[in-house]
């Protein structure tokens, strides 16, 4: 029984991979300031990208794009 807790104390002393991400991005404020600005640009690019292929599936030959005789004359004799 002892060792099991030595094991768990030990890895909890670790940390693990999100305890070094944190220190990481908090070891500054301006770390901290561009962790969150990239973030977000990214966050916003990966949204848009979703919400937009999202549309375009559900509008599929609806659109202006789809309709071949829009914008189109005939020919005057």
């Amino acid at each position: 029984m002892a060792s099991t807790a030595r094991v768990a104390a030990t890895a909890m002393r670790g940390g693990g991979p999100f305890e070094g991400l944190y220190k990481f991005v908090m070891r500054r404020n301006s770390v901290y300031v561009t962790f969150v600005v990239a973030g977000a640009f990214l966050g916003e690019r990966a949204v848009d990208y979703g919400v937009h292929k999202l549309w375009e599936y559900n509008n599929v030959g609806k659109r202006f794009e789809d309709i071949s005789v829009l914008g189109t004359r005939q020919a005057e004799e």
